[in-house]
Order: C-alpha cells, then structure tokens, then sequence
C-alpha cells in the first residue's frame, strides 16, 4: 500500500487509542469527539484490512497486527515530530546547512570574503555557494530554492518575490594619477569633457551614471565597454579614460593600481542594492538568520 493513500493523522489516533486503551480516553487526549475518533479508527481498519481492535468488556484489546505496527508507529511519528520541531528551529553555532546567494561576480569580491569571515565566528559548520546572478530566472530559482537569497539593483518581481534595500552607496570617478582634469576643478563639465569607461555585463544600454546625465540632458563619450571593474581600474591607470563606479567597489578593486579616486560631480547618483527572497521563505528561521546576517555584513563592509 502506497503511503500517498493514508492519512497520516489516522496513525496518531491508532497510537493514542493504543496507548489509552479505548475511543473514550483517546478521544479525551486527542480533544477529539468519541464520533470523530471512532470514524478515524474505521477508515484505517479498511485501508488495513484489519479490526486493530476488538472490544472486550470496557477495553480496546489490541489484534496482533496492531501489536506488530504499535512501536514502529510511535517511533515514526515521534520522528516526525522531531524533524519539524527541528525545521521551526535554525542554530547557526551548530548548523550544517548550505546556502546558495546569487548576485553579480564584482559583489562576490565585495560581499563574500567579509560574510565568510563573519561566518567562521558564528556559523562555522555552515556553507556558502555563490551564483551568477540570471534576472530572467531569479523567481523560479528562488520559489524552488535553488537560490536562498538574490542580490541585485531594484528589479521589477512578482508580489510573490520579497525584497529590501540594503545598500546605497555614491558613485565615483577613477582616474589614473596625474591625470590633467583633476589638477584643477573637477565638475560636471570637467568630468564631460573626457572620454569614459563603462562597465557592464550587458551588450548595450546605458548604465546608472548615463541614466542619471539623460535626465539632465546630457551624455558622456563612452570611448571603452568592458565587463569587470578590475579591468577598468587596470586600464585607467594605463590612459586617460575615466571610470564612474560605486565607492565600495573602487576601494577594493582599484587597490592593485592606486588610481585616484573622487566623488562624480553629478548629486543624487548612487547604487541601490536589494535583498531578494521568495514568500515560503519569509518566516524561515534559517532565512531570517541569513538575511540579518548579509545585512550586518554589507552594512559593516
């Protein structure tokens, strides 16, 4: 007989008429109705093929298959009980458990050795796999829980999708040392003036800081499209392209090249990150943990 056919609650009611001895006591501790109990006890009886129970005087006698089953049922509801009573729990300092982040390959550099320092003091017997970040397939990996947890710049998702800002972080303007705009006033007109870098993973499109000069009607020249920061900075400080990023990024991957660094002459840019998870995870306790976990740590990096 195929599990998927039983009820399971029909087992803790064979385990407490068992226990107790009659419907009466079992339907006491159970807070059921001698009607409801004895309807249960029925509907097992004929997915069993067996009585389980043949009355003798005011007692339950139990049959001999009942007898067989008696034990392995206790332990398994016990077990049951054991693992959900275990999932509505989540201890970092002991945990084993595996975590999966997606996010941009710059943010791994940024976010990862920091959090896996945290970690090693608090949650130390727990991992952390970090992924590319797919926009396109973000809800479904986070509905089947192939990712825990995305992090990305304000995304259009479903009221199924979860999210909170966790960072925003001002722009700046990497130049290589010496360079001639920056001897003197560097404004918005010094900083269009000179020929640009951009970053992005994408193919075309505007990035952040071009989004923000349109709205002002303005445009920069975009002289270089590369996908890393660390191949920006690099070529920065071999010409006198600029590269606009935000100042959390610069300060880590422009140290191999000691550019300068500056603020961009353009108020109210800055980068938005978001923490994304789906509904099912929302009252998660490993969840819950992981989120204030990322937040502590982004917030002290």
């Amino acid at each position: 007989m195929h599990i998927s056919r039983i009820d399971l609650n029909l087992f803790v009611v064979f385990d407490t008429v068992f226990t107790e001895g009659g419907i009466t006591a079992a339907s006491h501790k159970l807070n059921l109705s001698q009607p409801a109990v004895s309807h249960a006890l029925a509907r097992l009886r004929t997915l069993l093929g067996d009585s389980l129970f043949e009355r003798h005087g005011r007692s339950m006698v139990p049959t001999p298959l009942a007898r067989s089953i008696a034990g392995q049922v206790r332990a398994a509801l016990r077990n049951m009980e054991g693992t959900l009573h275990e999932a509505m729990r989540f201890d970092p300092a002991t945990s084993d458990r595996r975590f999966t982040l997606a996010f941009r390959d710059v943010l791994e550099l940024i976010l990862v050795p920091p959090l896996m320092k945290a970690m090693s003091q608090r949650a130390p017997g727990v991992e952390i796999a970090a992924a590319r970040m797919d926009r396109r397939s973000l809800e479904s990996d986070l509905f089947t829980g192939i990712v825990d947890i995305g992090i990305d710049v304000l995304l259009p998702v479903s009221q199924e999708i979860r999210r909170e800002q966790v960072l925003a972080e001002p722009m700046v303007v990497v130049a290589r040392k010496g360079h001639p705009a920056l001897a003197g006033k560097f404004d918005l007109k010094a900083y269009l003036a000179q020929e640009h870098i951009q970053i992005s993973s994408r193919r075309r499109g505007p990035g952040l800081e071009d989004m923000e000069l349109a709205r002002i009607g303005v445009s920069r020249h975009i002289r270089l499209r590369c996908q890393h920061y660390g191949t920006a900075c690099r070529t920065v400080s071999m010409t006198d392209l600029l590269a606009t990023m935000p100042a959390r990024y610069a300060k880590v991957v422009n140290k191999p090249y000691g550019n300068q660094i500056v603020p961009l002459p353009l108020k109210g840019t800055q980068l938005e990150l978001y923490l994304y998870w789906h509904e099912n995870a929302e009252r998660d306790p490993a969840g819950v943990w992981l989120r204030e976990m990322l937040k502590d740590v982004i917030g002290r990096s």
